[in-house]
């Protein structure tokens, strides 16, 4: 038996040894397929990704921007992200509401290591995307409403513009107890802006209010707090408040400092203080940062408060101190947080 085994070894007469060349020519060209399809998808997943990413970035690029110049920026940050071949800019559309929306593809001819056997050299994959950005805050009004108590108290609202990282300063509400009595106490509050030299000094509005301890009768705009007629009346300004442009701020927040009060700092962007504030009637959420975007309303008014430190938290609304009006406008915005891709 083992002399058969070897007899057939070395048997030259047969035709085996070439019929298994021809059959393995098959054999490996569907092995080398399966290979040269794994890195087409794996190919793909990257391609889509490095696309998604691309579509994004472009989206927070200036309105004004050509499409020439947004094309350039789309096939460098595609290639930046790791894909292969060329990104293509479809349409772009910014509407009158400040709504963006993009298309976009991207193409590349894969060469192939096995099916070039069979006289396939390349494969051309594709993958699309497209992204929407809705309208974000451009513009905040803030209106002084109604500022009490017997503690000095400053608002201050700060913005980071894209691309920084330190806050400025672009509005600040003061209030000045005057030695009015009533329950509360009252003063005067006055809204800055920043002249042009970027200091706080331009003065947007001012309201003085006073009280009285006898009356015969309550005029108009004037209130009764416990034995005190009190009387509040802009000085400065129509009450229409002040306007901020915040188109170019990438995050913003409230502080309001109270020198006599515990604690003496409060902040929207401080979840041990954030709650203080009240966005109408309601008090924030304890242990959470505001986002002063998302808390002013787009073409709407909203009535705010501030809880100064005078009484613990939770409280009702009636026990803050710092009352005002602001009211938001919204369009195209650079802002990288309101792009979401579509597809």
């Amino acid at each position: 038996m083992s002399g058969l085994k070897k007899g057939f070894l070395k048997s030259r007469d047969g035709s085996f040894a070439p019929a298994l060349a021809v059959a393995m020519v098959p054999l490996v060209a569907a092995v080398g397929m399966v290979s040269d399809y794994s890195r087409g998808t794996a190919e793909r997943t990257s391609m889509q990704s490095a696309l998604d990413a691309a579509s994004l970035s472009i989206m927070t690029m200036s309105k004004d921007t050509a499409k020439a110049d947004r094309q350039k920026a789309l096939q460098a940050a595609y290639v930046l992200n790791g894909g292969n071949g060329t990104a293509t800019l479809g349409d772009f559309d910014i509407t009158a509401d400040g709504t963006s929306t993009m298309t976009s593809s991207a193409s590349y001819a894969m060469p192939t290591d096995f099916m070039s056997m069979a006289g396939i050299n390349t494969v051309a994959i594709s993958v699309a995307a497209a992204a929407r950005k809705n309208p974000a805050l451009v513009e905040a009004a803030f209106k002084i409403n109604k500022v009490s108590g017997y503690w000095n108290k400053t608002m201050t609202l700060y913005g980071v513009e894209f691309g920084e990282t330190d806050p400025k300063p672009l509005m600040q509400i003061t209030y000045e107890y005057n030695g009015n009595g009533g329950s509360k106490g009252y003063g005067t509050t006055t809204v800055y802006t920043p002249n042009k030299n970027g200091k706080l000094k331009t003065v947007q509005q001012q309201q003085k209010c006073t009280s009285a301890s006898s009356w015969d009768s309550v005029p108009a705009g004037s209130f009764v707090d416990g034995n005190r007629l009190v009387t509040c009346t802009f000085t400065k300004g129509d009450g229409t408040g002040a306007t901020i442009d915040v188109s170019q701020m990438n995050t913003m927040y409230l502080e309001m400092n109270v020198p006599s009060g515990n604690p003496k700092l409060l902040k929207t962007n401080d979840p041990a203080t954030s709650d203080r504030l009240y966005i109408d009637g309601v008090e924030s959420p304890a242990n959470k940062t505001v986002d002063i975007f998302s808390a002013v309303p787009c073409g709407n008014t909203s009535t705010q408060a501030w809880e100064d430190g005078g009484n613990a938290v939770p409280a009702p609304v009636s026990n803050a101190d710092f009352f005002y009006d602001v009211t938001g406008k919204c369009n195209f915005s650079q802002r990288p947080s309101e792009v979401a891709l579509t597809r």
